[in-house]
């Protein structure tokens, strides 16, 4: 290993004299140089060879190839780059490939190396690193994306993009991704030789002797690989992601033409297709008039939204489904939410999305996150009946939903119905009991501010008997919050004592407890220490910080810290696992005022 070691140091001794000679390092940095390689060339050559090592010795590299770039230009010296620059290049690369070879697997690798080939300069070496990275990872896509651009931009070679898009294709039949891509790159390739051959004509250039294909100058190529992408992908999505690829060019109005009516004769049962062509309209030519006055232009938008509103009142004609709907509304509302100072025009979108949700709903086709915003809008606008309406006609569609309860109890609570309390328990009835407890929150807070004690109460001991653990506990917790603030400690207590027995118990519970009893003009120390026990019964194997708190209510005034050795005697009995030993920490602190 040494002598390999060493006969690497002696290679590098040219392009570390020449450094020292031009001036570009010193001769100390020189001797620096040496001593850090040779380390990192050991660590190569273990009989366990680490990754992480290579990838310090590829960036030691690039740190020194950084360094002379910015001397170079410091002191303004560019010759002889084949004798230090170029060695170092092949050296990384050279590294990197045992780095590769190694390590097949890591993708981030190989990806470093593409960086670095592209920064440095160094085409050829890229074209060999895509190479062998696909033979390595043909499953992944994007490689073979990552490979044709580059072999496109950097390389200038539409040939051999191609030819990877075809290879890429017959390991990923049918991927959008890459056909998607493939197109693009057909198109980018056409414009390209258009541009050079209407340069060189502008010049007047005999160009007879230059080779413009006919077939990739009308874009024929492109337009084969749209009909090959469209026969393995009858999508009018996919039809549409190509239609807007082709948009980006301007000679490709005759393909647009010819994919747009693809997608009116093939794809009219899909709502994305009646969803594409109605927005199209807004970017449709306007009728020719001057449009100088802020009601004009306002006017004009009308009139354009309303032709994207024909286009899908004729697809619900074809397809009257729920995606179709979803489609319209989604249009509407986002017209709605565009903000004018027309009131015209305000009025006019709200009218149309109205109109809208209310044709959906009663075709039963409205989703359900609609509701919401045709609450929004009914409540913004004072139609409170309308909105209460509404809100009841939401949780009929979608009974079993606890959002859509949600949004009606709140709706109603806050116009104040009647018939609140009735609904509460439908939605109870219907709601599946392991979703319920959003619901008994609002009970509970709309019980609070509308019935009596005694209605409220009766609603805590309901819920306290659900036989759903999350909803039992909340309840627990809560009617202790209620009972002292309805009828103070005394209630409090009451409350606690007949359900600190009840499980499921939680650590909120006997804390809330604790926080009332401490909330005393004259806190009883007897009945802290019996709450303190009661939760170190249920949670004291796993928390210590109860335990702590329970010694520092016995250092306190009312405590006797007499007590305090007992009870971290039995804390350290109790506890288990790690409990124990953040225990310690933590008393330790403790005793030292840390804490």
């Amino acid at each position: 290993m040494a002598e390999i070691v060493q006969q690497r140091i002696e290679d590098r001794i040219p392009e570390l004299e020449q450094l020292e000679r031009v001036g570009l390092f010193t001769k100390k940095e020189v001797k620096a140089i040496i001593k850090k390689v040779t380390s990192l060339e050991y660590k190569l050559h273990r009989l366990i060879i680490n990754k992480d090592d290579f990838i310090a010795y590829i960036q030691y590299e690039i740190n020194v190839l950084e360094l002379v770039k910015k001397r170079r230009a410091h002191i303004r010296y560019q010759f002889k780059k084949e004798e230090i620059e170029f060695p170092i290049i092949h050296r990384i690369n050279s590294v990197f490939r045992r780095a590769t070879n190694k390590w097949k697997d890591d993708v981030q690798l190989w990806l470093s190396h593409v960086a670095f080939c592209k920064k440095w300069s160094t085409q050829g070496q890229l074209s060999k690193v895509f190479s062998a990275m696909l033979a390595i990872h043909p499953d992944k896509p994007a490689l073979w994306i990552m490979a044709a651009k580059s072999e496109l931009e950097e390389r200038n070679s539409s040939e051999s993009a191609r030819h990877l898009f075809l290879r890429a294709l017959r390991f990923h039949p049918g991927n959008r991704k890459l056909y998607q891509e493939y197109f693009r790159m057909e198109l980018l390739h056409c414009e390209k030789l258009r541009k050079q051959k209407a340069e060189l004509e502008k010049a007047h250039i005999d160009i007879a002797g230059y080779e413009f294909s006919a077939e990739i100058l009308s874009g024929k190529l492109a337009m084969v690989v749209y009909n090959d992408a469209t026969d393995k992908n009858k999508d009018a999505e996919f039809v549409i992601s190509l239609l807007n690829i082709a948009s980006i060019f301007d000679f490709t109005k005759d393909f647009q033409e010819a994919i747009l009516q693809d997608l009116q004769t093939k794809f009219l049962d899909d709502s994305v297709t009646w969803n594409f062509l109605a927005k199209r309209e807004l970017d449709a030519p306007g009728v020719g008039e001057e449009l100088q006055t802020v009601m004009g232009r306002a006017l004009e938008v009308d009139r354009r939204e309303a032709q994207c509103c024909q286009v899908y009142e004729k697809g619900l004609e074809r397809i009257n489904t729920e995606p179709m709907w979803t489609s319209y509304i989604a249009f509407c509302l986002e017209r709605v939410k565009r903000k004018t100072n027309v009131q015209q025009l305000v009025d006019k979108r709200q009218e149309r999305l109205l109109g809208v949700l209310r044709r959906a709903h009663n075709s039963s086709l409205l989703k359900e996150a609609y509701y919401k915003n045709w609450l929004q809008i009914l409540l913004s606008s004072g139609d409170e009946e309308g909105a209460a309406n509404i809100a009841i006609a939401a949780t009929q569609h979608y009974s079993q939903s606890v959002s859509s309860w949600s949004m009606a109890l709140q709706t109603l609570v806050h116009l104040g119905r009647d018939d609140v309390g009735r609904l509460f328990n439908k939605a109870l009835t219907n709601i599946h009991p392991k979703e319920s407890l959003p619901i008994w929150r609002l009970q509970i807070q709309w019980s609070t501010a509308n019935q009596n004690p005694e209605e409220t109460e009766a609603i805590f001991k309901r819920g306290l008997s659900s036989a759903v653990p999350a909803v039992a506990v909340e309840m627990k917790e809560s009617y202790v919050d209620w009972s002292y603030g309805n009828g103070g400690y005394k209630k409090a207590r009451k409350t606690f004592t007949s359900l600190q027995e009840n499980r499921p118990l939680s650590k909120m519970f006997f804390t809330k407890m604790i926080q009332i009893e401490k909330e005393q003009e004259i806190p009883k120390m007897d009945n802290l220490r019996d709450y303190y026990e009661r939760v170190l019964q249920e949670f004291g194997s796993s928390d210590e910080d109860l335990w702590l708190e329970y010694i520092q209510e016995e250092m306190g005034p009312l405590g006797r810290p007499e007590n305090c050795g007992k009870i971290h005697w039995r804390a350290m009995k109790f506890l288990e696992g790690e409990s124990v030993e953040r225990f310690t920490s933590k008393y330790t602190l403790l005793q030292t005022g840390h804490l």
